[in-house]
């Protein structure tokens, strides 16, 4: 059977559509949706505290347990913001609760092929410059801010990334609606060099003190404490034996 141009033409012409960005994700584009103004609006304002910290033997995150709508009505008092999505990596979620599960899930995806295309793991860098790739180019789709943390053999990295795609290395770092209360703790009680436990601690009084003012962030607390053994996430309704 004889290939003619016009068929090679419309190969070639596929082709070129499917791998037109070599920095976009390796299994396709993430669907987008157009919103209008009111609706991107009310979507921005899910209200949250999420705290990020680099220490000397890791890293921990930090986040409160509730999910709320607009930060009027509390939708959930048991969320984890907080998913691993890499062997030594975890990302926290701010803003819309469908935009940063289908952004973990994209992280998840890529770095699982990442890892069984070439042998080993991607770097913390490349998992962060990843992440600001698809906020930057599916921002109405996301609606997110989070906080990647992780560890590899370049160090313990905290990364803040915003709805833009910007991605900013500092030892630690806060998001939400509760971040100006949870900042107050952070920059009165952060110290290079802690340990992951202190580091907890300071994160627990971040929380603690976000939850007790900001009505969007509350309910309890998830602590990911992430090494070069992996990541631990575990979950408590209250504050004893944190402080």
């Amino acid at each position: 059977m004889m290939t003619t141009t016009s068929d090679t033409d419309s190969r070639i012409s596929t082709r070129r559509k499917l791998f037109s960005n070599p920095y976009g994700p390796e299994l396709g584009n993430v669907p987008q949706q157009k919103m209008g103004r009111e609706e991107m609006e009310e979507i921005v304002k899910t209200g949250t505290t999420t705290i990020g910290l680099s220490t000397a033997e890791g890293v921990v995150l930090a986040t409160d347990m509730r999910a709320s709508l607009g930060g009027r009505f509390i939708a959930s008092k048991d969320v984890q913001k907080v998913e691993q999505v890499h062997p030594n990596a975890a990302v926290t979620m701010c803003g819309s609760v469908g935009g940063a599960q289908a952004f973990i899930r994209s992280l998840k995806a890529e770095t699982n092929l990442y890892g069984m295309r070439r042998g080993k793991e991607m770097s913390i860098k490349a998992l962060a410059t990843l992440a600001g790739n698809f906020l930057r180019s599916n921002w109405t789709v996301f609606l997110i801010s989070p906080i990647l943390g992780g560890v590899d053999k370049e160090g313990n990295q905290v990364y803040s990334l915003d709805i833009g795609g910007a991605v900013m290395l500092d030892n630690y770092v806060a998001t939400g609606s509760g971040m100006q209360l949870a900042y107050g703790v952070l920059e009165d009680k952060y110290e290079e060099g802690m340990t992951n436990k202190e580091a907890s601690s300071v994160a627990a009084h971040a929380i603690k003190s976000a939850s007790q003012r900001d009505t969007a962030s509350g309910d309890g607390i998830y602590l990911a404490v992430i090494t070069e053994d992996g990541v631990d996430i575990q979950g408590f309704k209250d504050f004893k034996g944190l402080i």
